[in-house]
């Protein structure tokens, strides 16, 4: 499945933040945003993981990338 990555730059981390939004609390940080989103990408594969293990369902992708009007 192929989830929406945001990848933004937080002041307070002084680096860049990657999340899925369709996967509460999947997030991950790194220097550029290329690291940030490498790190998400096996942050992503760790949450879907731990949610078959535990039964859970998989949340599908149903986020989508926002275009300016």
């Amino acid at each position: 499945m192929k989830y929406l990555i945001e990848v933004f730059w937080n002041d307070e981390d002084e680096g860049y933040i990657a999340n899925v939004p369709d996967l509460p609390g999947c997030s991950a940080w790194g220097a550029t945003p290329e690291d940030a989103v490498r790190e998400i990408e096996d942050a992503q594969q760790a949450w879907i993981e731990a949610c078959i293990k535990a039964g859970d369902p998989v949340p599908p992708p149903v986020a989508k990338t926002r275009q300016a009007a």
